[in-house]
Order: structure tokens, then sequence, then C-alpha cells
């Protein structure tokens, strides 16, 4: 028992030097709200990975009332925002860029989709908001990338 603890106390030092609490946040963030994203865009996917499923342009025509955009376009456009955005947010690639698309696409959920939903937007936003302006941390692609290149 005494070994396992001692383990796991070397893992956590050596953790701790490595990085700092804000790299782990940033991560937890960048992981939750990027599972959030991701699930969502995979409900619209149908028989193909990047295929809508057969009832996605009734649903943003008739659910969403989306009037402005065919509702085929938007469903597609959905699902490539969905899918791409928060894998770069996940692995910490682009994760800025990434982080600041699912802020323009919770402002549009918000405005156009569900506006009674302000409590769950509100919270994506914080959380994306913590990765546009302090980045993906140390625990990331991008931090990798820029340690290879200096």
């Amino acid at each position: 028992m005494n070994a396992i603890r001692d383990r796991l106390t070397a893992v956590y030092d050596i953790l701790g030097k490595l990085f700092e609490m804000r790299d782990f946040v940033l991560l937890w963030v960048r992981l939750w709200v990027g599972k959030v994203f991701y699930d969502s865009g995979r409900t619209k996917a149908g028989d193909g990975y990047w295929e809508i499923n057969d009832f996605q342009g009734t649903l943003f025509e008739e659910e969403y009332g989306i009037s402005f955009i065919d509702p085929e376009v938007a469903a597609q456009m959905a699902l490539y925002a969905e899918t791409i955005l928060p894998i770069m947010l996940i692995v910490g690639l682009g994760a800025r860029l990434g982080a600041l698309g699912l802020v323009g696409m919770t402002l549009f959920i918000q405005v156009f989709v569900y506006p009674l939903q302000f409590t769950d937007h509100l919270t994506w936003l914080a959380a994306l908001s913590m990765v546009v302006c302090m980045g993906p941390g140390k625990i990331s692609l991008d931090n990798f990338f820029k340690q290879q290149s200096n």
C-alpha cells in the first residue's frame, strides 16, 4: 500500500513541476465544452461522418425556425463546425481559433435557435472565454509545437 502511495506522490510531484493548476483547469474546460459541441455535431451526422442525417433539414427549418439560410446548408455548416471546432479545442491545436468559432456559434444559437437557454449558453461562453483570453495552456498541441519551434 505504501508503494502505491509513494508512486502516486511521485507522479503528483512530477506533474506539479511540469504544469500549473491553470493548465489542468484549461484542459478540463477544453474537454468539457469540446465534448458538449462534438456530441451535438454527432447527432446531426447520418450514415457518413460528414453527411447530415435525413431529418436535420426539417429540424432546422421547422423547430429552429431558421429561414434566412437554406436549412440543408445550415445543418451541414453546423455539422462541420460542431465537428472541427471542438476537435481543435480538445487537442489544443488552434485552440483559440476553435474557441472563438464556438463563441460565435453559441451566440448564434442564443439569438436565433434557443433564446431561453441563456444559462447554458452563458456557461459555455464563460468557459470558452477562458481559452480565448488565456490560450489552451501547457497541456496542448499548441504548446507542444511552440516548444518544438524554440
